[in-house]
């Protein structure tokens, strides 16, 4: 959900990518279903591990965001470039029990979380804040004080 909204909300300013540590084969089905319906984006998304960004060759990364609360007691690669990284957490909504609908809206609830903070990082003005500033902002935001 964060790669497509980075997409939207920063579009010809960021190109993003989304990675986990344990990824599943492929791209939750409520996920896909989820932007579909809010007539978003799907092409070109699969699941991909953040292996393939700390390999020589990779993409080089300016911004790392964790956004699963697992992901905070989690061992992060070292990310060559040193990007800037904040801890955004969320609730897993692939965790999330119960029907269809209940789970469909764990993930419309996290999609929004995400659209929110997404949206102020991308309102921020970066060419005139230093990598101090920048961090400080985005641990605001993860912390939902921005």
């Amino acid at each position: 959900m964060a790669e497509v909204l980075l997409r939207r909300w920063g579009a010809g300013k960021f190109v993003s990518y989304s990675a986990g540590s344990y990824p599943k084969p492929e791209v939750n089905p409520l996920t896909l279903q989820l932007l579909v319906r809010l007539q978003l984006p799907t092409d070109g998304l699969r699941s991909k591990s953040w292996d393939e960004f700390s390999r020589p060759g990779a993409s080089e990364l300016d911004f790392v965001f964790t956004v699963c609360d697992k992901a905070a007691g989690e061992v992060c690669p070292i990310w060559p470039g040193q990007p800037i990284t904040a801890h955004w957490g969320v609730e897993d909504p692939a965790a999330v029990e119960g029907s269809e609908e209940v789970k469909l809206a764990a993930f419309h609830k996290i999609f929004r979380e995400l659209e929110s903070r997404i949206k102020i990082f991308c309102s921020l003005p970066l060419s005139s804040l230093d990598r101090v500033r920048i961090k400080e902002h985005m641990d605001e935001i993860g912390r939902g004080k921005a």
